[in-house]
């Protein structure tokens, strides 16, 4: 005996109902390594313009570093507001006035970095030739009186951050022009790459694993 029809002369399954283990839809690892593709593929073009920034930045290095410095006063400014009023809504406890104040130093530096960027630039350029200055003497020095199975590696790395903040100093005032929006537009760069890196490589994986999972489904 036959199953009943339906009105187009269609068998179907007992009951009228569709035949059972039918797929309901697009659901399945297809679909998931389609969204999984898509969303590495977003991962890869961010990537890609965090990469066209960070080249741009080092062609127009003064552009990039005022740029850096605004920003970094506005992550302060919004910063303190934020911890301002963390603050206020845990008013009562032990820290209530230690995160005023730290607020509240938050909100004076990023208001005085927004105001005077050239000023902010020029002064975290000396701290940062100074800290390149100190880091490489200490390298030297414990280089040579260590005498590690890194030596040459610790001795290169201290020169190059001794050589680098002589540099820094020498050209100081003019070199606070370039030096902060250069390591910007290389940070922004090499985060790019490794972005496309992450994004180009995803979609690859997926797409094999989504091209052996798809003939297996096949066959059952």
């Amino acid at each position: 005996m036959t199953g009943p029809t339906s009105e187009g002369g269609k068998r179907t399954g007992p009951g009228g109902g569709k035949r059972a283990g039918a797929p309901a839809g697009k659901s399945g690892p297809a679909a998931e390594g389609r969204k999984l593709s898509r969303s590495f593929g977003v991962l890869a073009l961010l990537g890609a313009l965090l990469a066209v920034a960070g080249l741009v930045g080092l062609v127009y290095t003064g552009v990039a570093t005022l740029t850096s410095m605004i920003l970094f006063g506005w992550l302060l400014l919004i910063g303190g507001l934020v911890g301002l009023l963390h603050a206020v809504q845990a008013r009562g406890t032990p820290y209530f006035w230690l995160g005023v104040v730290v607020a509240a130093l938050n909100i004076a530096a990023g208001v005085v970095v927004i105001r005077n960027p050239v000023g902010t630039a020029e002064a975290l350029t000396m701290f940062a030739a100074l800290l390149f200055l100190t880091g490489g003497v200490f390298r030297l020095v414990g280089s040579v009186v260590v005498r590690g199975p890194q030596f040459g590696w610790t001795l290169l790395q201290g020169a190059f951050g001794l050589l680098l903040g002589v540099l820094v100093l020498v050209d100081w005032p003019h070199s606070s022009l370039y030096v902060l929006g250069c390591f910007f537009s290389l940070a922004l760069l090499f985060d790019g790459l490794g972005l496309i890196a992450i994004g180009v490589g995803g979609r690859r994986v997926v797409g094999l694993v989504t091209d052996q999972m798809t003939p297996e489904e096949g066959e059952k």
